[in-house]
């Protein structure tokens, strides 16, 4: 399903039209957005997961052509850590 699909489920569903179920996923994704600014390293997503920043230290690699090694330096990334109900619902999923 993408952004689209979803947005015309969405406001079948809530009898709204689909540039105000547009609207509405705009000011969740920037309220999100916003408490990861104010400090926050997790938001939790109700009974899906949580989002969480986690700190990547940092690394030696070697080019595989050349041999040269390289520093890649720390950064933050995004990580998603499912519910234990959604990693049953999954388990549980006919295999496609």
């Amino acid at each position: 399903m993408n952004n689209k699909e979803l947005q015309s489920e969405l406001s079948r569903r809530l009898g709204l039209s689909q540039k105000e179920v547009a609207g509405m996923m705009k000011e969740f994704v920037d309220e999100y957005t916003e408490r990861f600014g104010e400090g926050s390293d997790e938001l939790p997503f109700l009974s899906l997961g949580t989002l969480e920043v986690r700190n990547k230290e940092q690394r030696v690699v070697v080019n595989p052509v050349t041999k040269k090694r390289m520093l890649v330096p720390p950064k933050l990334v995004l990580a998603f850590r499912p519910s234990v109900s959604l990693k049953n619902r999954i388990k549980n999923m006919p295999e496609l």
